[in-house]
């Protein structure tokens, strides 16, 4: 043992040319490895047409990280949060659609403020471009501020042609009655402009207490009677 450790401590130096002789000898080895290996698939393919005929293996697709995000799914819940939005329009542009559903502007039911908070919510959050939202977290404030503003909105609606103006004394069913039929009239392209200007205004004041239109509806009904009153002139 003894004359083991004298001959390493004084041929010590022999160690690096062995290293390189064994990875050396290594690599060909295998490479001398990956020739059979070769050998024995073309003899295989040789005696076995068949398996060049077979189908590759089919591609092993990684799932979708469901914490990623893309502009065009940004900009996918951009057009959700406009067709809300429209669907609001519908109503603010017809004051006798308010009138027929006047739950959807009375901020005494809760499912109405619930809605416009949410469309609040949403409005905030809304991007100027898809391009704009690249955190993660707005992402989610967004989508999720455009999800509850959809469902509180549609919930509201559908409570509101539910119920229509049952909640409303008879006296003021008997009120909104008659700001309906005046509307009808102020849109009334056979009665004459005198007649669609006291009929808008009697409109409002029976609305007057009731409902409140909002600025929006009004300008719309002003803007289309006056329409009507100068193709009439």
């Amino acid at each position: 043992m003894q004359d083991f450790w004298h001959f390493v401590g004084n041929f010590w130096w022999l160690a690096f040319p062995l290293a390189g002789i064994v990875g050396g000898w290594g690599r060909a080895v295998s490479k001398a490895s990956d020739r059979r290996h070769e050998r024995r698939m073309e003899m295989y393919r040789l005696k076995h047409p068949e398996a060049a005929a077979l189908p590759p293996l089919p591609q092993v697709t990684l799932a979708k990280d469901p914490e990623a995000f893309t502009e065009a799914d940004v900009a996918k819940v951009m057009d959700a949060h406009d067709a809300v939005n429209r669907r609001w329009l519908d109503y603010e542009l017809d004051v006798g659609k308010l009138i027929d559903f006047p739950m959807m502007t009375d901020v005494r039911e809760p499912l109405t403020v619930a809605f416009l908070r949410a469309k609040r919510d949403a409005d905030a959050l809304r991007p100027v471009a898809a391009a704009e939202v690249t955190a993660k977290t707005r992402w989610d404030d967004y989508r999720n501020a455009v999800n509850a503003y959809d469902v509180a909105f549609d919930v509201a609606e559908k409570e509101a042609r539910r119920i229509k103006d049952t909640a409303y004394s008879e006296p003021e069913r008997q009120r909104l009655g008659t700001a309906r039929k005046l509307v009808n009239l102020a849109e009334n392209e056979a009665a004459s402009p005198a007649e669609r200007q006291s009929a808008f205004k009697r409109a409002r004041k029976e609305l007057d207490g009731i409902i409140v239109l909002p600025d929006v509806t009004l300008a719309a009904l002003e803007q289309k009677v006056a329409r009507m009153i100068n193709r009439s002139n």
